[in-house]
């Protein structure tokens, strides 16, 4: 009896003990401290990236100013965005190489040192050529920015914080197309269009440059990786096709409900999905069989990682095509200023600056499912208030429903990326950061060439812009954009959905 009492005891003074024991490490996880220097890190790129996205969403504000100074007319003024996306699309495969193969402070002046040339160029350049070849210069320094904040925020990061600094970086996502409106207005009301280049380098060499030299730091060696040429090429041709078939298709559509001839755009548009889909199936099969393969692909057999990455694909279209969506219907439907339309946006980008990290905050706290999922069943209240409202919206409603689905949006956006990444193998994060983000400029670019069409679909036939059926008929075209938004929300849910399922089944069996 006084021996079982004796064991007893033990047990009960081992358990306390490892509860004592587990108590303080949770403590202690919760108690980690985010370096000084890897916040400063984080400004330092983030502010590169963040710059980068803004000047591509100021320059569609000032296509009417550009198409007027350089004498072009609006199907060859777009290609100042086309070609900008097209090389941000190329260079982000890159960054798995890149991040391998060079140090973090290496690619960060990289980064700079392109940023600034661009800005210089688009300040002196007066042939537009020489403006194209100045967005080739700041797309490549944007595609390597992005991915590199969010490589040093995974490489770097307390584990129990990766959640909110993840919300942090997600702030130049979200915030940076959503604010762009904004400023192009507000830059085209009283200042040349250049001013804002004239801005920007300063923020760069004084703000962003030494920060960066002080705080960038390196945390894991440097492999002897290689380049794959071939595999590169395709991965290049596949985006480059897909985008400019979004981009021709868009046009060809318009032109062919306005009466205009859409042949050679409809052909281009054809040929275009057909090498960018033949280049994307040869680097996916090229990438199995090689040795030393661009990206690595093998973590995308998981099906609950590759639900995610549909997901995050999925709601940029929604979230950066909101922009153009809401400067359009408020200017030719509602027959608000450029700077009015710009800033109805501003509020969603506010709320989305702020919530961004509560997100992670959340995500850290209590796992993925409810932050995410609560996230996005709050947002897709936004577009589904803006169609009930489509035929009777103004102003204040128009930026109201918007900001719902900003405060959703930006509360569980970043968490996607951040919980696939936590399922994958730490030495393929990488390769996981380089198609996620490579995902997320498609769907940017997915989003602006799909609502455009609907939106251009509706008008045609429509009047002179400004009259009274022309503004119904832009009026009838958010609405469908409208519900179109809220299909592409929900099947996005139901990708998120599925992937938690899988993962409940997995921890079960644990």
């Amino acid at each position: 009896m006084e021996e079982r009492n004796i064991t007893t005891t033990t047990a009960a003074t081992e358990s306390q003990a490892i509860t004592t024991n587990a108590g303080t490490q949770e403590a202690a996880i919760s108690d980690e401290r985010i370096p000084g220097k890897l916040i400063g890190a984080i400004v330092a790129v983030g502010s590169l990236a963040f710059i980068g996205i803004l000047t591509e969403t100021v320059m569609t504000v000032l296509f009417p100013q550009l198409m007027r100074e350089f004498n072009v007319d609006t199907a060859t003024v777009q290609w100042i965005t086309t070609i900008y996306l097209l090389v941000v699309a190329a260079t982000m495969p890159l960054s798995s190489y890149l991040n391998r193969r060079f140090k973090h402070r290496t690619l960060f002046l990289a980064a700079v040192a392109l940023a600034v040339l661009g800005s210089l160029i688009m300040i002196v350049g007066h042939a537009f050529p020489v403006i194209l070849i100045a967005r080739v210069i700041q797309g490549m320094g944007s595609g390597v920015a992005t991915p590199l904040m969010i490589n040093i925020i995974l490489e770097q990061s307390p584990k129990s914080k990766v959640g909110r600094l993840m919300g942090v970086g997600s702030l130049v996502i979200t915030v940076a197309p959503a604010i762009g409106p904004t400023v192009g207005g507000a830059v085209s009301s009283i200042l040349p269009w250049r001013a804002i280049f004239v801005i920007v380098i300063p923020i760069i060499l004084l703000v962003s440059l030494p920060v960066g030299l002080k705080c960038v730091e390196q945390h894991r060696p440097t492999e002897e990786a290689r380049l794959n040429s071939l595999q590169f090429v395709s991965i290049v041709l596949a985006l480059c096709g897909l985008v400019m078939f979004l981009n021709q298709a868009g046009v060809a559509v318009s032109a062919a409900i306005s009466g205009g001839s859409a042949t050679v755009s409809a052909v281009f548009a054809v040929v275009s999905l057909i090498v960018g889909l033949g280049a994307l199936l040869f680097f996916g099969w090229s990438s199995k069989r090689s040795f030393s393969p661009l990206i690595r692909l093998g973590w995308l057999r998981d099906p609950m990682v590759l639900l995610h990455l549909i997901a995050y694909m999925l709601l940029p279209i929604v979230g950066i095509g909101f922009g153009y969506v809401i400067t359009n219907v408020a200017q030719l439907s509602l027959g608000t200023s450029a700077f009015l339309s710009g800033a109805l946006v501003l509020p969603g980008a506010l709320i989305g600056a702020f919530f961004a990290p509560v997100g992670g905050m959340l995500y850290d706290r209590f796992g993925p499912v409810r932050p995410i999922l609560g996230a996005f069943f709050a947002a897709i209240c936004g577009p589904i208030l803006l169609l009930v409202f489509s035929m009777r919206l103004t102003p204040v409603t128009l930026a109201g429903f918007y900001f719902i689905f900003g405060f959703g949006y930006s509360l569980g956006f970043s968490n996607i990326m951040t919980n696939a990444l936590r399922n994958i193998a730490p030495q393929f994060m990488p390769d996981g950061n380089a198609v996620f983000n490579t995902c997320l400029q498609f769907g940017g670019a997915a989003g602006t060439a799909l609502f455009s069409t609907i939106l251009s679909v509706a008008q045609a036939g429509a009047g002179e812009e400004g009259s009274t059926t022309f503004r119904h008929a832009t009026a009838v075209g958010g609405s469908w954009t409208f519900a179109t938004m809220i299909g592409i929300v929900a099947i996005a849910i139901c990708c998120l959905i599925a992937a938690f399922r899988i993962g409940a089944k997995r921890n079960s069996r644990l």
